[in-house]
């Protein structure tokens, strides 16, 4: 019984022996890794700052992608994709019409607008126009039923295209003297401002991975180059019987340091950047859900950008230690 338990003791005690000595290698490691981030200042400083870059890019990428989107929703609510029918149709034909348009996939919401409210909200938009008012008193020409239409995607009208072709009930009672709103030179209006948020948003994850390439490759000249100048130092380590871990530890913990200052710093700059143009940036495009957004998560956008800028440095230093420490 007693040498079971001084067996058993035995165990243990290597096994705590074990975890301390891996616990201790990790410890050294790390303090390795910080003491190489800080040897040599230009090398650290150009590493820092290419990846503050490439961090900086790919947070205005973000933002600006979902500045764009908040834009395509405000404008999605508030582009007028309209259908017009004669005056002289009557109110259960228009209902009809709206009723089969709400059942198209694309499309969220219908509004009808009779002639008299038509008329209505027409004159209450000149009401400080005087002559435009006596002119809308003294004309005999009446207002359409108007549909007014809200949709998924604004540049996808072909379903809304195919009903206006294809619905019975509209063909009978069309406004022949007033196309859709989304047909003619209005259409292309309307799909020009998507396609071009379309065209910043790729054109800004093009930006976002040239930058994270270039990046890694900066970090990875830099650990390619502190590897060459502790060449002695790391051949003893190996001839000592150091372990690989041990050894390409202190590069990874150097560029994960990187990433973590770089993170930030580009978390500082790209957040100061758009709070001090978001007066400017207002008049053009809907800022403040983003702004509101990154306010409320900023703890969780600064860890995202960290592990971004970690994972960064991770890949080019093993990709740098693989390579020229032959491990």
């Amino acid at each position: 019984m007693a040498k079971g338990k001084k067996k058993l003791d035995s165990k243990t005690y290597a096994k705590q022996k074990r975890h301390h000595r891996q616990w201790t290698t990790f410890i050294r490691m790390i303090r390795y890794g910080v003491n190489n981030f800080s040897r040599n200042a230009w090398l650290t400083i150009a590493a820092t700052a290419v990846m503050t870059i490439t961090l900086f890019v790919i947070f205005t990428s973000v933002v600006s992608r979902n500045v764009l989107t908040d834009t395509l929703t405000s404008l999605r609510d508030n582009v007028s994709m309209s259908i017009y029918m004669k005056t002289d149709a009557t109110e259960v034909d228009v209902n009809q019409v709206a009723s089969d348009l709400r059942k198209e996939s694309s499309v969220l919401a219908v509004n009808v607008t009779s002639p008299e409210q038509a008329r209505t909200q027409y004159a209450q938009s000149i009401k400080n126009d005087a002559q435009s008012l006596t002119i809308l008193k003294e004309a005999t020409n009446k207002f359409p039923w108007t549909l007014s239409i809200k949709v998924r995607d604004i540049n996808n009208t072909t379903q809304l295209a195919n009903f206006v072709k294809t619905n019975k009930t509209y063909l009978a009672n069309q406004d022949p003297q007033r196309q859709p709103s989304f047909a003619g030179p209005r259409r292309a209006a309307i799909e020009n401002i998507g396609n071009a948020a379309t065209f910043a948003q790729n054109v800004g994850i093009i930006i976002s991975a040239v930058f994270v390439v270039v990046s890694t490759l900066i970090i990875f000249n830099t650990i390619r180059m502190a590897i060459f100048n502790r060449r002695e130092e790391i051949q003893m380590m190996k001839l000592i019987g150091a372990e690989r871990a041990f050894i390409r530890g202190p590069f990874v913990v150097e560029a994960i340091v990187y990433g973590f200052f770089a993170a930030l710093f580009a978390t500082a700059l790209g957040g100061g950047i758009l709070i001090l143009a978001a007066p400017g940036l207002q008049q053009y495009f809907t800022i403040q859900p983003t702004i509101d957004t990154l306010t409320f998560y900023a703890g969780f956008v600064l860890l995202a950008m960290i592990l971004i800028g970690a994972f960064i440095g991770i890949i080019s230093s093993l990709m740098a230690t693989r390579r020229y420490l032959k491990l």
